[in-house]
């Protein structure tokens, strides 16, 4: 089997099988490239590709080419990935991957904007021309339903039923779910839909995609990132856009909501990955402690409270 051949079957296990996501599948075929050229250049095979020969591909990629943690998590999840697909292939006789360790990463928290900073990088964005008409619905829907990038920009027409506030997205591992968004959402929606979406398609409409380029070609991922960027440094805010789902999950929590309807909302197929949410709310609380404490024991004091 050559090295196109085992990349190809490669990929299509881990849609087929794995249930990866577009994304994660083409970050693992492409980790995998670089791994075989790696042992091509060092003359070692596949089927004698030991354990330390991994860890050296590993060291590599963190010291000469200074990957992050999170990168190394990535490289070492592609190949247990791929030396589970190489033993089912017969290609192996076992898989060294399995010895590797993920590197432990720090816990971060989500950043997360307030909702008048989000109204205000939204009030900023110039809606005389149909690019800017178009980021002021998509960027209001992304907040308003919690969506992913990749799940704006897979949107099509159909997808979406502005009287019902709701919208059927594909979110990882290409799993579908309904979101609903708002009657702000709704509104600019309507109006990107009847009067926008029409000049951004052209004469000749073919795409399906609800969210198009001035090529009425479906809005990429890179080309969303790329314009909520400009906006949000206009805005001097975050310039990441995932920021929006972020402060869409505290915002709810904040508001009530359950952490399980949270989760439903956001897709996590793990309620541990919904958690995080609640340690940011008690970086709030913190931070609100830190600021009025003071405050209330000058208060408390003149009532002579200790």
């Amino acid at each position: 089997m050559d090295k196109k051949e085992l990349l190809t079957r490669f990929s299509s296990r881990l849609i087929a099988i794995e249930r990866r996501a577009i994304l994660t599948k083409d970050c693992y075929a492409s980790e995998i490239k670089r791994f075989l050229a790696f042992l091509e250049a060092h003359d070692i095979s596949l089927e004698n590709a030991s354990g330390d020969n991994l860890s050296s591909y590993i060291s590599m990629r963190r010291n000469k080419e200074e990957i992050d943690p999170r990168s190394v998590s990535k490289a070492v999840s592609a190949l247990r990935s791929f030396f589970r697909f190489a033993m089912d292939e017969k290609l192996v006789k076992s898989n060294p991957a399995e010895l590797l360790e993920i590197p432990k990463r720090k816990a971060r928290l989500p950043e997360v904007m307030d909702k008048n900073a989000i109204e205000e990088l939204l009030d900023l964005i110039e809606t005389e021309n149909p690019a800017g008409r178009r980021d002021r619905c998509l960027f209001e829907l992304i907040y308003s339903a919690g969506l992913r990038v990749s799940e704006a920009s897979g949107l099509n027409l159909m997808d979406v039923d502005i009287e019902g506030g709701i919208a059927k997205v594909r979110g990882k591992g290409n799993k579908e779910r309904i979101v609903l968004f708002g009657k702000e959402a709704g509104d600019e929606l309507k109006q990107y839909i009847s009067f926008t979406r029409p000049i951004l398609a052209g004469k000749t409409e073919k795409s399906h995609a609800l969210f198009l380029n001035r090529n009425g070609k479906r809005l990429s991922r890179k080309g969303i990132w790329k314009n909520y960027a400009k906006h949000a440094l206009k805005a001097g805010t975050s310039s990441h856009i995932h920021t929006l789902r972020h402060s869409f999950a505290t915002g709810l929590l904040e508001g009530g909501a359950d952490l399980r309807t949270v989760q439903e909302l956001l897709g996590h197929a793990d309620i541990s990955t919904t958690q995080i949410y609640t340690h940011v709310n008690t970086a709030v609380l913190r931070e609100n402690h830190r600021r009025f404490l003071p405050k209330l024991n000058m208060a408390g004091a003149g009532k002579g409270l200790t």
